[in-house]
């Protein structure tokens, strides 16, 4: 009688573990999103793109100098990747992440082509960027919008994030389809994920762009 009592007792404490877990898990967003671009990754490096999308000011707000550590996140191109790697030194790392393969072999061949060997590129997962250590800053440069579990992914990259990292997010408000999502549902979802908004800039290129900088909390 004992016995079973105890197993008893064993399946009611398992089974309120189970449940807590669940109920701290965060859930996807019910939201729609854009189909991920799988086209000519060249056309992201057109002339004057860092000048109108301020790159410069933007890895400033996010403290990316020389020696830090930082993550791209959607990372496609290369584009902001090349130019935090040149912004970090090589004393700095910069990890390129992105969950298309394809994007994944292009960056390697870029990076071979120009010589910069401060970049790990990563394939992460639609859930979890992977990244393989602890960053100072991440940026996702017109990304968010194509991303189907944001809740889910940001509460994973929590633990990939160093103290006082700033996590920045460059997108363009949109009903979620057209490649735009709006600032006020990513900020939402940034806080459902434990992330609080410490600034937010309009000096994009177009007057639709956006600059939200996060923090986790």
């Amino acid at each position: 009688m004992l016995l079973r009592f105890r197993k008893f007792t064993l399946l009611i404490f398992v089974a309120i573990i189970s449940i807590s877990s669940l109920a701290q898990s965060p859930a996807p967003a019910q939201r729609p999103t854009s189909t991920p671009y799988t086209g000519d990754l060249s056309g992201f490096d057109n002339a004057g793109r860092a000048e109108r999308l301020q790159i410069n000011r933007v890895m400033d707000t996010l403290g990316i100098v020389p020696g830090k550590s930082v993550a791209d996140i959607g990372a496609g191109s290369g584009f902001f990747t090349v130019l935090a790697a040149r912004r970090v030194g090589d004393k700095g790392t910069v990890y390129a992440e992105d969950i298309n393969p394809e994007a994944i072999q292009y960056i390697d061949a870029r990076l071979k082509k120009e010589d910069l060997h401060n970049v790990k590129t990563v394939q992460g997962k639609p859930d979890n960027p992977l990244l393989p250590a602890p960053v100072n800053a991440v940026l996702l440069l017109k990304t968010y919008h194509e991303i189907g579990e944001p809740i889910v992914l940001f509460h994973n990259l929590r633990h990939s994030l160093a103290r006082d990292a700033k996590l920045g997010v460059i997108d363009r408000n949109g009903n979620g389809t057209n490649h735009g999502v709006g600032r006020d549902v990513v900020i939402r979802e940034m806080k459902a994920a434990g992330y609080k908004v410490v600034q937010q800039e309009d000096y994009k290129k177009d007057g639709m762009d956006y600059f939200l900088v996060f923090a986790a909390e």
